[in-house]
């Protein structure tokens, strides 16, 4: 990829911080250009959220300096942050989604008419501009709520530049996009670069990077592991500087899957969101759900964990109709969830790591036995090599991937026979992701059974036996993961050669 400028804009030289014992950065150099996508990449807790909050102001380095645009920083407070052009665009959208798009952009810096009252048509228009040169298409009036996951990143997007950001830090962007969005948003992306706008770009999609990037940054262990053209490096060089060996994408899994079927249903429906979906799961299976993001999937994931109340149709669970009327009814049972939306629904933020971990624990032993918990609890951290600072941590200063393992952790306390997986492994780095897949193969030859959301079709076809795919609300295809490419999920996924 070419660029207008290649001049420097941003360098990052010997910049360290330390979170008591632990080292979070370790004299850590990195430099961007005008123009340029520059990617980092890492394992959850190799030092990319603590470097990008150091950009944004949010963290005070310990040693080291920032210069941007020549002017050299021994940290930068939020404001000097601002002013120097830098702008960060967070995976949780921070929109106000009460107000409209274009209250939004002009949020805190709202044009005045000359009586002091914001001249909200002066601001509809000046949104309606900004949005045509990003060839976005959005109305200035249209209230945030109401904007799919990809229009608000968008926005966000905008915001920045409505605000004079040169430099736009993208926190994994596109995590809860589908496929057709995601390829509108890397379009976009292209855009901002033939303005002269710099973007540093952390995914774990590493096929992303490879179509948007000019440069990758490695970081692991809070040092710079390597930093390496795109079009000079391939896949398995970035993953071996990452976790320090090579690993395939597609993983080779034994099948452990036998005949008895433990899971029947037939015909489920819940209004306005699925329709007749019937399916059948073995023991040992882990049956894979494919589709586009809005299809239906988690709904009826939501409605077998009880979170949602089924319109009709019949669940069998080991041989008897069960009605899962709440999630309680649901663990009782032995039905398992681990939700995508790990913050809001899967984490006690203010608790502790042992708390989040022992409860469903607790709720199945109407006593505590604090000593027992606290055991169990301290196996299952080294055994998924949970990475925290004790069991007493709060949950919520976790990394990503590390919380997602300690839900993974509380339910195997729990007496569950069945897995929800609603996208397991979404913002988690290889490194956990093979921690996560290898528990799920346990639990399978264990004789456990697995429902599998992904939207990772790597995942999909290396994890699962079968694969049941959702298009608007409609189960559309069964197939065995065996022998299906990308390619064919794909066609399925948007309906292309389907008769």
């Amino acid at each position: 990829m070419e660029h207008r400028d290649s001049g420097q804009i941003l360098a990052i030289q010997g910049l360290s911080k330390k979170f008591g014992d632990t080292v979070a950065l370790d004299k850590v150099d990195f430099n961007l250009r005008a123009g340029e996508v520059h990617c980092l990449v890492g394992e959850n807790g190799a030092g990319k959220s603590t470097l990008i909050k150091i950009l944004a102001g949010a963290e005070r380095p310990d040693a080291g300096s920032i210069t941007a645009f020549g002017q050299t920083h021994s940290r930068l407070s939020p404001q000097q942050s601002l002013e120097s052009g830098i702008a960060t665009i967070y995976q949780d959208v921070e929109l106000i989604t009460s107000l409209t798009v274009a209250d939004n952009i002009f949020l805190g810096r709202e044009i005045r008419n000359s009586w002091g009252f914001i001249d909200a048509n002066a601001q509809n228009r000046k949104t309606s501009e900004l949005l045509r040169s990003m060839n976005v298409e959005l109305n200035p009036h249209s209230p945030v709520e109401s904007l799919s996951p990809a229009q608000q990143q968008s926005l966000q997007i905008v915001k920045a530049l409505y605000l004079n950001a040169s430099i736009l830090i993208m926190d994994e962007p596109t995590a809860s996009l589908g496929v057709e969005e995601v390829k509108a948003f890397l379009r976009l992306i292209k855009t901002l670069t033939t303005k002269s706008k710099a973007i540093i770009y952390i995914s774990h999609f590493l096929s992303e990077i490879f179509e948007i990037g000019d440069r990758v940054t490695v970081l692991r262990d809070g040092k710079v592991s390597g930093t390496f053209n795109i079009a000079e490096t391939t896949v398995a060089e970035v993953t071996r500087s990452m976790i320090g060996r090579d690993r395939s994408l597609f993983r080779v899994r034994d099948r452990v899957s036998k005949q008895e079927v433990v899971l029947q249903v037939r015909d489920l429906a819940l209004r306005a969101q699925f329709s007749g979906i019937s399916f059948d799961l073995h023991r040992g299976e882990i049956l894979g759900f494919g589709g586009v993001v809005g299809c239906g999937r988690s709904a009826v994931m939501n409605v077998l964990f009880g979170a949602q109340k089924r319109t009709s149709g019949q669940i069998y669970w080991q041989g008897r109709e069960i009605d899962v009327s709440s999630p309680a009814e649901a663990i009782a049972q032995g039905i398992a969830m681990i939700p995508e939306d790990r913050k809001t629904l899967g984490l006690f933020d203010m608790r502790s790591l042992l708390e989040n971990v022992a409860i469903v624990r607790n709720e199945e032993n109407a006593l505590l036995h604090h000593s027992a918990e606290t055991a169990a609890t301290n196996m299952l951290v080294d055994r998924l090599h949970i990475v925290s600072a004790g069991w007493q941590q709060r949950i919520g200063s976790l990394s990503g991937g590390n919380q997602q393992k300690a839900i993974l952790a509380r339910w195997l306390l729990s007496k569950a026979c069945l897995y929800i997986f609603d996208e397991p492994t979404k913002g988690v780095d290889i490194g956990a992701k093979e921690e996560i897949y290898n528990r799920m193969i346990e639990l399978v030859k264990e004789g456990k059974s697995i429902l599998m959301v992904s939207s990772d079709m790597p995942e999909l076809i290396s994890m699962s036996d079968r694969i049941v795919v959702m298009r608007n609300g409609r189960l559309v295809a069964q197939l065995e993961a065996r022998g299906t490419s990308e390619h064919d999920l794909l066609n399925h996924f948007l309906g292309m050669g389907e008769g």
